[in-house]
């Protein structure tokens, strides 16, 4: 598959290079990135150069398409489609997602994510896109449920990182849903 660049009113998403390899290896240097995701930490330039390449060739494999966002050329997050199925009754895909320290909070993620999801529904005719993420983490949470996506249930010890097993709160997203955000229970009882 050729990457592809996507816009938003504010953003850039495109297929990071070599040029992009300090600003993600400075971005990973954030604890916050490795205790919610699968980011290697300590996080190193050469873990940077493999996550460039690797999105070259799993884009050209067709398996995940990842972009970084940029906003003024500024890197402000990664997000992307993983583990991409096909089938007649229409594909699969997990969306995976982290930002930037100094633009949390600025809903950049949100809208990065609404093209990608809008892309991978329209252009991969998927069914249905997943989402995960370690309990507890509030603020991917509260981007799925701003995606549209429906709360599932808890996976206890389901994920698998580097410090372990995970309990995982799980959600799903459906093309033909509305995206109208609903609530989740299991924040009710988190600290928004």
């Amino acid at each position: 598959m050729e990457p592809v660049i996507l816009t938003t009113e504010r953003l850039v998403l495109r297929v990071p290079d070599e040029s992009d390899i300090d600003a993600i290896t400075a971005a990973c240097q954030d604890p916050e990135i490795p205790r919610w995701t699968t980011v290697p930490s300590p996080y190193t330039r050469a873990d940077a150069e493999d996550y460039v390449r690797l999105i070259s060739e799993w884009w050209a494999a067709g398996s995940q398409t990842i972009w970084c966002a940029y906003r003024d050329g500024e890197l402000v997050a990664s997000i992307g489609l993983h583990h991409i199925t096909e089938h007649h009754t229409g594909g699969y895909a997990e969306i995976g997602y982290w930002v930037v320290a100094p633009a949390r909070g600025n809903g950049y993620l949100v809208e990065a994510a609404r093209a990608v999801v809008d892309w991978g529904f329209t252009e991969l005719g998927l069914a249905r896109l997943g989402w995960r993420a370690v309990a507890g983490n509030v603020p991917s949470a509260r981007a799925a449920r701003a995606l549209g996506f429906r709360y599932e249930g808890l996976g206890r010890q389901a994920l698998a990182g580097p410090r372990g097993r995970d309990d995982g709160w799980f959600a799903g997203l459906l093309a033909s849903d509305d995206r109208t955000p609903v609530d989740w229970s299991m924040l009710s009882a988190q600290v928004l």
